[in-house]
């Protein structure tokens, strides 16, 4: 991977950012934001889409709040960057906002949360991406699948991590029942009209998360994503993207905005008793009832799980990226 980017151009931080970013992905079982996306990035460089040598310039503009320009580059570079800008702004303010622009696709949100946690403060990374999924009774693509993940630093283990999209499924999904010739759940997807379907092969657009009945509860998540992202730093609207996908344009950047929020516990109750209220807070979850069936789990042990079994089998990759990559 990061011979593939430094062979497309990428400067070497920014390579080893995308690389950290996509192998956090991989490691939790999130593939279609992992080790796969190298392909896609190294195109966009060769195109000039991403700029390969970013000069990522920082600008505090108050006590708890920053802008980062992310120069165009590989929007990881820029986002690991507004993490420890945040951080240092969080250990003396207590809370820090720290908005990107003029950045590119930064894979899973998740990645950023968990830099965070794991030097100890609570971290929330989102941002806005192309417009792929409807509003609640709406009948065009509005808003993009708009991540919203959080991370919290848990003593002697690893994050508590929500990383979530804002839309039913993943386009990812569609696409595996296309090729599956499987039908879709009921109440994810839409036609080119806006009226549910199973069909994947005509599944124009997501459902927001919540479907059909609640579905204005995911709009309206993926709107704050929006909000952030995009309103926050004056970047581009969900609609008026590039699209990622499906385009012969891929010499002009994107311009995509992201958000980073810090909170240091240390600046509240205190860090020490964070941990003790987490450690106690994660044990009367996990020991709390469970159906015949069921499981209990905190968010995070799942992708924890994945990671510890990736670790020991290794990450599958797909033959068209196992190809590019020359394995």
């Amino acid at each position: 991977m990061l011979d593939a980017l430094g062979n497309a151009g990428a400067s070497a931080p920014s390579a080893q950012a995308a690389v950290r970013a996509m192998m956090h992905a991989s490691r939790v079982g999130v593939d279609s934001h992992g080790v796969r996306l190298t392909e896609h990035y190294c195109r966009m460089l060769g195109g000039g889409r991403i700029n390969r040598n970013p000069q990522v310039r920082v600008r505090r503009t108050a006590a708890g709040s920053a802008m980062v320009d992310g120069n165009d580059g590989l929007g990881h570079y820029a986002a690991y960057t507004a993490v420890q800008t945040g951080i240092e702004l969080a250990r003396e303010s207590g809370i820090a906002g720290v908005g990107i622009e003029h950045s590119s696709h930064l894979g899973a949100a998740g990645a950023y949360a968990v830099a965070g946690a794991e030097q100890g403060v609570i971290t929330f990374a989102t941002t806005n991406t192309d417009a792929m999924v409807t509003l609640f009774h709406g009948a065009q693509r509005f808003h993009g699948t708009n991540p919203l993940a959080f991370a919290a630093p848990v003593p002697n283990s690893r994050p508590w991590l929500l990383d979530m999209a804002t839309s039913s499924i993943p386009m990812n999904r569609v696409l595996l029942h296309r090729s599956l010739g499987s039908k879709l759940p009921a109440g994810v997807a839409a036609d080119k009209t806006g009226t549910p379907t199973t069909d994947p092969h005509q599944a124009e657009m997501l459902l927001p998360l919540g479907g059909e009945d609640y579905g204005y509860k995911g709009a309206a998540l993926a709107g704050l994503a929006t909000l952030f992202s995009a309103l926050l730093t004056g970047t581009t609207l969900d609609p008026d993207f590039i699209p990622m996908y499906g385009t012969d344009n891929i010499s002009e950047p994107r311009n995509m905005g992201h958000f980073i929020m810090i909170i240091d516990p240390a600046r509240f109750v205190g860090a020490e008793m964070f941990g003790l209220a987490i450690q106690g807070y994660l044990a009367a979850l996990r020991s709390a009832p469970a159906t015949p069936d069921g499981r209990v789990m905190a968010p995070g042990d799942r992708e924890w799980e994945e990671a510890d079994r990736r670790d020991v089998d290794g990450i599958p990759i797909d033959p068209d990226t196992a190809s590019f990559l020359g394995y």
